[in-house]
């Protein structure tokens, strides 16, 4: 890192229409497949005018082509976002690892669909040679689908994409033969496996009826879901994830321990634990009277391997400690062939924070959360780089992590810039 490429920075974006260029490059690059000569030829006058304006900003300075990339993907505040992450941690990144909901869609503002922008900048990367690690507490199934919709088989299984799903239950890498699947549930022990193949069997049949009906058991491998059968987010997905929670609790004390108290050992336990889950617990009138220091020794020890998670209005989750997103995100990037990993974290939750925390700790990477993620994941995001994006506008902050491999040579030749739906 040079004081030269931050004064070239200032030039570009003082001396050039950086504005109008981007308009032209988001038309190049996002404008609608259409079967219309008009439409056509206004995509044509856009390149030209696009391929016009970085071309004079390349004859202009030194390095003018990179500089020119710049400018047409991101404004001067996450170009000098970018140039300050490179001045910091002097590389690129060499692989993104990326959760889904609420991260790169949001019920809130995509209607829970990736956005276009953000599936360009992700092909971006690919042809770039970045492989992506989408890393997501969703089943296989679900996200095979969505990310072949998206991305397109010719991703998907290119070797260079690799899948952690049920929170780190297993790892999906298509085109890497023996290794292409990993189960990591496979290496817990047979209590443990044991303990969730009953939470499984007995999950609906044993629930309330309110629980039965309203929600649905997530087709996991196996983590133990529960999700609401109404909209993500609203009150009537809020009511019954919270009884779903109290619930979930409930049947784990039963299922460690036939003790008359083991319900109330569980509420204890995970209310004591976890601040949210103790709301929850109070407002459902739910909360126990029982020392947590009381509980017996033996499920106590239980408990300790054993996570309870609650998403607002959206899950009520029970996983093992053993397996997290932060275990399978390595074991990926050993499938990808990645030894030297320094990588983008993009998460909204706890079990993404564990990824960003290990990433930091380790020295492998940096984190980015949109700005309605938990407050403990902004707080750890806020105190490293900041790198915090609108509900919705996970392609900016993309854009910003591509603009730093530029200016760190990570990317020797800029994507053609030709429309991929034209």
């Amino acid at each position: 890192m040079t004081s030269s490429q931050y004064d070239l920075l200032y030039r570009v974006y003082d001396e050039f229409d950086t504005d109008t260029l981007r308009e032209y490059q988001t038309i190049v690059d996002l404008f609608p497949a259409v079967d219309s000569p008009v439409a056509l030829d206004r995509w044509q006058d856009a390149n030209e005018e696009l391929t016009a304006m970085k071309s004079e900003i390349a004859d202009s300075i030194t390095d003018g082509e990179i500089y020119a990339e710049i400018a047409a993907r991101v404004d001067r505040d996450s170009a000098f976002t970018a140039i300050d992450l490179y001045a910091k941690y002097d590389r690129g990144v060499n692989a993104l690892v990326l959760d889904v909901d609420e991260t790169l869609r949001s019920a809130g503002r995509t209607d829970n669909e990736i956005p276009r922008d953000t599936l360009h900048v992700l092909g971006e990367f690919h042809e770039a040679g970045i492989p992506i690690v989408i890393c997501t507490g969703q089943t296989l199934e679900n996200v095979k689908g969505f990310t072949i919709q998206g991305l397109g088989n010719e991703i998907v299984h290119s070797g260079a994409l690799s899948i952690v799903y049920e929170s780190g239950s297993g790892v999906f890498t298509p085109g890497h033969g023996a290794e292409t699947k990993r189960l990591l549930y496979e290496d817990l022990d047979t209590d443990i496996q044991d303990l969730f193949d009953y939470l499984r069997a007995n999950v609906l049949s044993a629930a309330p009826e309110d629980v039965r009906r309203c929600s649905h058991l997530q087709g996991n491998e196996f983590n133990v879901t529960l999700k609401p059968n109404f909209e993500t987010g609203s009150d009537r997905a809020e009511a019954i994830i919270d009884t779903a929670l109290v619930y979930l609790i409930d049947l784990l004390g039963s299922a460690v321990s036939d003790d008359d108290q083991a319900s109330s050992w569980a509420r204890a336990y995970y209310g004591d634990k976890d601040p949210e889950i103790r709301s929850v617990l109070e407002a459902e009138n739910a909360t126990s009277d029982v020392d947590s220091e009381s509980i017996p020794e033996a499920v106590r020890s239980t408990f300790d391997r054993i996570d309870v998670a609650y998403y607002h209005a959206d899950a009520a989750e029970i996983s093992s400690l053993e397996l997290n997103k932060t275990g399978g995100v390595e074991t990926a990037l050993s499938v990808l062939g990645i030894d030297d990993p320094f990588v983008a974290v993009f998460g909204d939750s706890k079990s993404d924070l564990r990824v960003m925390r290990a990433a930091r700790d380790g020295g492998w990477g940096i984190a980015a959360a949109p700005e309605h993620a938990s407050e403990s994941v902004l707080a750890h995001v806020k105190e490293t780089d900041g790198l915090v994006f609108n509900q919705g506008r996970s392609a900016t902050m993309l854009r910003t992590v591509f603009v730093m491999n530029l200016l760190a040579g990570a990317i020797e030749e800029p994507p053609s810039g030709k429309a991929n739906n034209v």
